[in-house]
């Protein structure tokens, strides 16, 4: 009789952090990008190479080696303008973006769980919100409660969470009807205990792709609301910024270093965001990649009883 005992089996591979999709280079470009802008907000007082509030140039002066780019109508460097502006645009559009998924999730949650009225009732006011335009209703709440980036926060943050939580509610319906989620039902367990211990874990990283996409709606909300006035009017954000040049008639003045900057900056951390949250997004859920079909290796099957040469 063999004694010998056969080698206990190899532990299985963890699994890669968000399906691997940190690995796609949509995933590490976003990271890179994001990671530039939050570098430059950590530590923008020392890297703002002059003041935001006393002049250190001429009016409208262009980009020189002593200021790359150019000055704005106050004499204010703009380059120092764009880094503390980032500082400030997002912090905003992160504080905007948890308020936008925890809302989202706790509606998603109570909704996928509970079923029934619960369910009816709180979609039923996600409806109402979904047909409204954000924007529009951005702007009025605004006015009423006047220019602040805390109301500006708020708004943003109140007015987001409906997409969120229809995501989440489809995700968190299909976990609930799940077997092992039924044994721990059966077992006893509370429903406090069960979305705590089953349910949260389940629907982490879809927190997490959703949260970051968050951040680019509320970063472009928080510009547009800016442009339009409606933001804290003295503090410094992209926002701001270009509001500030087209009232004072920068576009007229040739001065397009006055606008450009920030618009690009937030074009490019919208970017960064959009590409990482996708990339998230598309390991959780396989069935959202694209090119199903290839038009390099498409053709049409012969047909039976056909020759080779038959279409």
């Amino acid at each position: 009789m063999d004694t010998t005992t056969s080698p206990a089996p190899s532990a299985a591979p963890a699994r890669p952090l968000f399906g691997g999709a940190l690995h796609e280079p949509a995933a590490i470009a976003g990271m890179a990008i994001i990671a530039l802008f939050l570098i430059l907000g950590v530590f923008a007082p020392w890297l703002e190479p002059y003041s935001t509030t006393e002049a250190s140039c001429g009016v409208f002066d262009p980009p020189s080696a002593a200021h790359w780019l150019g000055c704005d109508d106050g004499g204010i460097d703009v380059l120092s303008l764009l880094i503390r502006g980032g500082r400030i645009s997002i912090a905003v559009g992160i504080a905007a973006s948890l308020i936008a998924i925890g809302l989202g999730a706790v509606v998603g949650i109570l909704s996928g769980y509970f079923g029934g009225w619960v369910d009816t009732v709180l979609m039923r006011i996600t409806d109402y919100l979904l047909v409204i335009p954000q924007i529009a209703l951005m702007i009025v709440v605004a006015a009423l409660w006047g220019p602040s980036l805390s109301h500006v926060v708020i708004v943003i943050g109140v007015l987001m969470w409906t997409m969120p939580a229809r995501l989440i509610r489809a995700e968190v319906k299909g976990l609930r009807a799940r077997l092992f989620v039924k044994r721990v039902e059966s077992l006893g367990a509370s429903h406090a205990y069960i979305i705590r211990r089953h349910i949260l874990p389940q629907i982490g990283p879809l927190l997490a792709a959703n949260a970051v996409l968050a951040i680019t709606l509320a970063i472009f909300n928080e510009t547009a609301l800016a442009f339009l006035g409606l933001s804290d009017s003295n503090a410094v954000t992209w926002g701001t910024i270009i509001e500030r040049a087209f009232a004072r008639a920068a576009t007229s003045a040739g001065a397009w270093w006055a606008v450009v900057p920030a618009g690009v900056a937030v074009a490019l951390f919208v970017m960064g965001c959009y590409m990482l949250g996708r990339s998230i997004e598309d390991a959780l859920n396989p069935r959202l990649r694209v090119s199903y079909l290839s038009p390099w290796t498409w053709r049409l099957r012969p047909l039976v009883g056909r020759g080779k040469d038959a279409l």
